[in-house]
Formats: structure tokens, sequence, C-alpha cells
């Protein structure tokens, strides 16, 4: 999928209307505000810099750092790389079906081009390792601190 109107929600939803219309005019009749503002937090997070570690503020609390951090040894890239995630099949509804699944890599891959540059905005000067991990659930967006 390269288009949100190959979707076919969205696709039909257009097709009903007629006329003009397209993905953005979905959100407009389909979408509020409360969604809008949610996902743009999706979209460019926030981070926190603890004990080196880059972190999306969304995961922190700190006794489960605290317990990453000692079973990892202070492994900056394997503490970022198990804490840093978000399984986008948790975001919406879907089903297991060809157009659900592309249409969460399709999100997935959005995202993480998304967070790639807010943590470039947010830590210019240094590396990340931003992605998409496929699971047997669906897709997973992740980062962590260059390559190790």
């Amino acid at each position: 999928m390269d288009d949100p109107a190959e979707y076919p929600k969205i696709k039909s939803w257009v097709d009903e209307w007629g006329g003009d219309l397209d993905y953005v005019d979905y959100v407009k009749g389909n979408g509020d505000l409360a969604i809008l503002v949610a996902f743009s937090r999706i979209l460019w997070p926030k981070f926190i810099e603890v004990q080196g570690c880059v972190l999306w503020d969304r995961v922190y609390e700190e006794s489960n750092f605290a317990h990453w951090h000692e079973n990892l040894a202070g492994d900056i890239w394997r503490i970022e790389a198990t804490l840093n995630r978000l399984r986008v099949w948790d975001l919406v509804a879907s089903d297991d079906v060809d157009e659900d699944r592309q249409a969460l890599k399709f999100t997935a891959e959005n995202i993480a081009r998304a967070w790639r540059a807010a943590l470039g905005a947010q830590f210019p000067g240094r590396a990340f390792d931003v992605g998409v991990i496929d699971s047997e659930d669906g897709p997973i967006v992740a980062f962590c601190s260059g390559s190790k």
C-alpha cells in the first residue's frame, strides 16, 4: 500500500460520497480532534534521556527501567531496544486479512519515518536505528541508539 485511498474502507467511503474526496476528507468525516491530537503525539513523541538511554516517554517507568538497567548490565543499546517499541496492532482493531496487514505495515513505516525525524530533531548529532520489526502479530516500530 502506498496510498491511503487504496485501503478498502477509505475507498468505499470515497466511492459512496463521490466527487473529489480523499483520505483527508475521510478523516474530517470520520475522525475527531481527540484522535488527531493523540495520533500527532504518536507521530512526534516526546523522548527523555535517563542514564544515557534515550527513551520514548511513554515507556519510561522508574522501577521498570531500573530492572532492565540491572538485568542488561547497563547496556544502553539493549535497554533501548527492549523498551522503545510500539506494537502498531495495539493502536486499533484490525482483522487478519491482507488489506489490514498492509495497512498496519504502511502505518508502521510512516511512524518509523516520523520517529527518525523526531529523534534527529531532539538529539542532533546522535545516531539512532529506527525501524519496523515484523512479528507474528504485526509490525512493531522500535528504536535504539546507533548500530551496535
